[in-house]
């Protein structure tokens, strides 16, 4: 018996006995986001179900290959004049986090919220949250189990690239033994696991090189060791003609140096605002440090916005982050 199995029968009601739907992810969508929106639409289409997938921004370049990526609507680009009042967001940690997409849902908008965040505030009218879940793909997998329908290469493909990623190459202790039984269900529909990996995980773009050699150049580290950082803003992106989907990957750096617990990457979005990602060893829930400036994620792996400068974000991240230590 599935451990949340009430909450997939409500799900499964919800999609059986309505129409016209609303996907949604994120913003600045990572592969789990991605295929998770493209997983949904796959079950739906399924279901002989209409609906639209959107998200405030572009998908990354890289992930094009994903079935019907292309319908996925940037909204920042082509703004949508409908409203949906079935809204199924999909990897969203909080509400905040769908960004402008919500200026398109009905005030009196039913929401599904599927997610794999320990930190998720169950903002959902139903809430399937499975925070040991490696990635929202996985739950999405379950469900389509669930609900008894048979996978095809294109599904597989998108499930199996949100593992993939969300598991940095089933590399993370997110990689339990259910993760990898489901890689190899996956592999048997076809899905090229040695290509994905290549492009997901081995492959930079010249640009992502330079913004990554202009990062590390700045590079710092604590006195006591434990924790480094670096710094990216505006100039350096346009130096390097770098874009958003060109800085995954740049926090892990500060974070492999021996003897760091904590990594972090400060990208700043304005004078007033600045990105922060952070990255653990184990030692320290940089989660709780995240929800400490009203972001989220997971005990390794976490971000928030934080408005302030630069110099003063960086010292009240350290002092927060010190304080797990």
């Amino acid at each position: 018996m599935q451990t949340n199995e009430q909450e997939f029968r409500q799900i499964e009601q919800f999609l059986t006995e309505r129409d016209d739907f609303l996907v949604v992810s994120h913003v600045q969508p990572d592969g789990d986001a991605v295929s998770s929106t493209l997983a949904v639409g796959w079950l739906l289409s399924c279901l002989g179900k209409n609906y639209m997938m959107v998200n405030e921004g572009p998908i990354p370049r890289r992930m094009s290959y994903l079935w019907h990526s292309e319908q996925i609507v940037d909204l920042s680009e082509t703004p949508l004049q409908s409203k949906y009042k079935n809204v199924i967001c999909v990897d969203c940690a909080d509400f905040k986090r769908v960004g402008k997409s919500h200026l398109i849902f009905t005030d009196d908008a039913q929401i599904v919220n599927i997610d794999h965040h320990p930190t998720n505030d169950a903002y959902g009218a139903i809430n399937l949250i499975v925070s040991n879940a490696a990635a929202t793909v996985e739950i999405l997998f379950d469900l389509i189990q669930f609900m008894n329908k048979p996978l095809d290469h294109d599904v597989a493909t998108a499930l199996y690239t949100g593992l993939l990623t969300d598991t940095g190459g089933f590399r993370y202790s997110s990689t339990s033994p259910k993760v990898m039984a489901i890689a190899s269900r996956l592999l048997e529909y076809g899905v090229d696991g040695p290509g994905l990996s290549e492009k997901l995980l081995e492959q930079m773009t010249l640009p992502q090189l330079r913004l990554l050699t202009k990062a590390l150049n700045g590079l710092q580290i604590s006195e006591d060791g434990k924790i480094s950082w670096v710094t990216v803003d505006d100039e350096d992106m346009r130096l390097t003609g770098a874009i958003h989907e060109d800085l995954e990957g740049i926090v892990n750096y500060p974070r492999n140096i021996q003897g760091v617990e904590v990594g972090l990457l400060f990208k700043v979005i304005n004078e007033n605002a600045v990105k922060v990602s952070l990255r653990s060893a184990g030692k320290v829930d940089v989660a709780r440090v995240a929800q400490s400036f009203g972001g989220g994620g997971h005990i390794r792996a976490a971000g928030a916005r934080i408005e302030g400068t630069l110099d003063e974000i960086v010292l009240r991240v350290l002092e927060q982050v010190k304080a797990q230590l």
